[in-house]
């Protein structure tokens, strides 16, 4: 009962954001004063605040239990970091896409390598689908206006320029030439949009979640969250030397965030393994102090 009540609130919210035409959350009014400062204290806590202000580490938490009212609270949100293979939720929005306009036909071979490039991370799996979607057709998406995945002309975002395989980038994102890049906020906002529905229609979004469910890969925050029982997450990570990545929508009963992470350093892997359970917290935490409510 409790999950079809979700679901009608969702489908709510997602009906209201595609007649104003927006596709991806816009959390422009989202950031929450005292979910920032505990966050900061967290930071601070697990001892990784000097890590932040080195330019190591990106953080980004986004509450989702209120759809009409997101809760936004980051740490070096808008930095643009190596992302390893997190940028694979950019080639699975874009084979939704093309799926969803006709010009990829959906059969088991792809569904195949869909699954295996977000649950394994395989790279030769993520290479076939970023070609059948389209090198530059995926970049144009990123940057396009329905999605601003990636913003040019702001602090960047998702951004996929090189195949997940040894050679030269094909092209490398334009402001820290990176060639598989991501900011912690446009993932975030991928999620909110991933989590109301309003990234693509109502069966690719669903095959989109269910390619995100059961992460295969137990480490950093699928480990962090380990003990925790009663939850639905969805996620996908990235390892290449010392950078590490992280990302994860959260569902709980009829509450639901988005935590994502991006570390350039050796322990990044353990920063996130250990701030997993303290974001999860934090995000379920009252958004008032309980002696501060009003009458």
């Amino acid at each position: 009962m409790r999950r079809c009540l979700q679901g009608i609130l969702l489908l709510l919210c997602c009906s209201a954001s595609m007649a104003s035409g927006q596709t991806v959350c816009d959390l422009d009014q989202g950031e929450d004063t005292l979910l920032q400062q505990r966050l900061e204290t967290l930071v601070e806590q697990h001892g990784l605040a000097s890590a932040t202000r080195r330019g190591a580490l990106a953080l980004t938490l986004l509450v989702l239990t209120d759809p009409d009212h997101p809760r936004l609270a980051q740490i070096n949100g808008h930095t643009m970091l190596y992302a390893a293979s997190l940028p694979k939720i950019a080639i699975l929005l874009g084979a939704a896409v093309a799926i969803d306009e006709g010009r990829l036909t959906p059969d088991a071979a792809l569904r195949k390598d869909i699954d295996d490039m977000i649950r394994h991370s395989c790279n030769a799996c993520s290479n076939r689908v970023l070609e059948r979607v389209g090198r530059d057709q995926l970049l144009e998406l990123l940057q396009s206006p329905r999605y601003a995945l990636y913003d040019p002309e702001g602090s960047g975002g998702l951004w996929v320029g090189k195949d997940y395989a040894k050679g030269p980038a094909y092209r490398r994102d334009p402001l820290a030439g990176l060639s598989h890049g991501a900011t912690t906020f446009q993932v975030a906002r991928f999620y909110c949009g991933l989590h109301l529905g309003t990234l693509v229609s109502p069966a690719q979004s669903e095959m989109m979640l269910d390619a995100m469910s059961r992460p295969a890969i137990a480490h950093k925050f699928v480990k962090g969250l380990a003990d925790l029982e009663g939850l639905e997450t969805y996620r996908k990570s990235g390892t290449w030397r010392s950078f590490h990545a992280d990302s994860m929508l959260v569902r709980s009963g009829d509450r639901a965030y988005v935590m994502v992470a991006l570390a350039d350093d050796p322990e990044g892997g353990a920063w996130l393994e250990r701030l997993a359970q303290p974001l999860h917290e934090l995000a379920l935490s009252p958004p008032v102090p309980q002696g501060r409510r009003g009458n």
